[in-house]
């Protein structure tokens, strides 16, 4: 989902320049969209290349439509996200899962700046001045989205390592694990995705007759390849392979417990231990749905990204319609990440059901 993709010669630059105002805001549909694809284009040194050449009427309607349907989406997941915290809180579960309150957190930010970010793009909105820009770098290029989604991606991550702590190295977890790292963590899972997009927006991105144009200035063409493998590699590969490793260990030592546990009381006389053990299990069987469901969904955007970046991908009309579906399927994930919380994690399952009104039905004659 990441940065801009055009591909230009200095000559196709200047002959951009040319073009009039109105051509420029039609081209910028979709050079907004495509800043999803890689972290910098390619192009000589020091030259600035703010589109492809003219785009076709099936691409730039497309774009439209992506925009629009990201925006009714952000709209559903900033709702549902928030329903989720709220019942996160009401259940007292904030604090016995603080990581997984910072997913939704995220989640919750993420579905928000969907709507602002896509509801500026339909907007159309005339840049100018320092304020025009500010708005370009920050909300436009789809920065503090990305930030927030890639730290989302982290925090998967620190979940995935907290749990496998907690469940196969308890002991060890207890004596050593902190609630001030676990809040380090939480920091850092925040600001990192802003420290790294931050830096490159501020650097690539430009704003010409009121339109924005973001990571359009490059320096050196090898950047593209190190930034598409890092972006694959930090928010997919290694993403699925923590979660894999320490989820499938987690399992593994669930099923060694519990062959313990009916060893030793036949009866299931320990119900507190039996009670904690379905907690654990419920919590782990939630985030493992969440990774395969991140692996799932975000599987098609970060290929054509990387093939993108590989240069084994040439950007066509067709190619921007199936990136946007891709991207569309992406966004569904963080809107639908709730109903996952939602309908397999018990304490928030409770109470949803409370806030459902319901009527006692009476016998008639009674």
């Amino acid at each position: 989902m990441m940065l801009g993709i055009m591909k230009t010669n200095f000559i196709g630059a200047c002959c951009v320049l040319s073009l009039t105002s109105q051509t420029k805001r039609e081209m910028s549909e979709e050079t907004s969209t495509k800043s999803h694809l890689s972290v910098v284009m390619t192009t000589d040194q020091d030259e600035m290349t703010p589109a492809t050449g003219v785009t076709s009427s099936s691409s730039r309607g497309a774009s439209l439509y992506f925009q629009s349907f990201v925006v009714v989406i952000g709209v559903i997941g900033t709702a549902a996200n928030g329903l989720i915290l709220y019942a996160l809180v009401a259940s007292k579960q904030h604090k016995k899962h603080v990581l997984i309150v910072n997913q939704n957190a995220l989640d919750f930010y993420s579905c928000l700046l969907l709507v602002i970010t896509y509801g500026l793009k339909l907007a159309n909105v005339w840049l100018s001045g320092s304020s025009g820009y500010f708005l370009c770098t920050l909300i436009l290029s789809d920065n503090l989205l990305v930030s927030g989604s890639f730290g989302s991606s982290i925090n998967l991550i620190v979940i995935a390592i907290d749990r496998y702590l907690k469940v196969c190295h308890n002991a060890w977890s207890k004596k050593n694990v902190r609630k001030w790292m676990i809040y380090v963590a939480m920091i850092f899972v925040w600001i990192s995705g802003f420290v790294y997009h931050m830096s490159v927006v501020f650097d690539t991105s430009v704003v010409i007759d009121g339109v924005c144009y973001a990571y359009a200035i490059v320096k050196r063409p090898e950047t593209k390849l190190v930034s598409g493998f890092y972006y694959f590699i930090s928010t997919y590969v290694i993403v699925l392979l923590v979660s894999v490793i320490c989820y499938g260990k987690i399992l593994m030592t669930i099923r060694r417990q519990a062959r313990v546990m009916a060893s030793h009381n036949p009866a299931g006389s320990n119900s507190a231990q039996a009670e904690s053990n379905k907690i654990q299990s419920s919590v782990i069987k939630t985030m493992i749905l969440v990774c395969a469901f991140y692996a799932i969904a975000w599987m098609p955007e970060k290929t054509i990204v990387l093939l993108f970046n590989l240069d084994l991908l040439n950007v066509n009309a067709l190619i921007m319609i199936g990136y946007y579906v891709s991207m569309s399927v992406g966004f569904l994930y963080i809107c639908t990440n709730p109903f996952i919380y939602a309908t397999k994690f018990d304490p928030v399952r409770r109470v949803l059901k409370g806030l459902i009104p319901c009527k006692e039905i009476t016998e008639p004659g009674t």
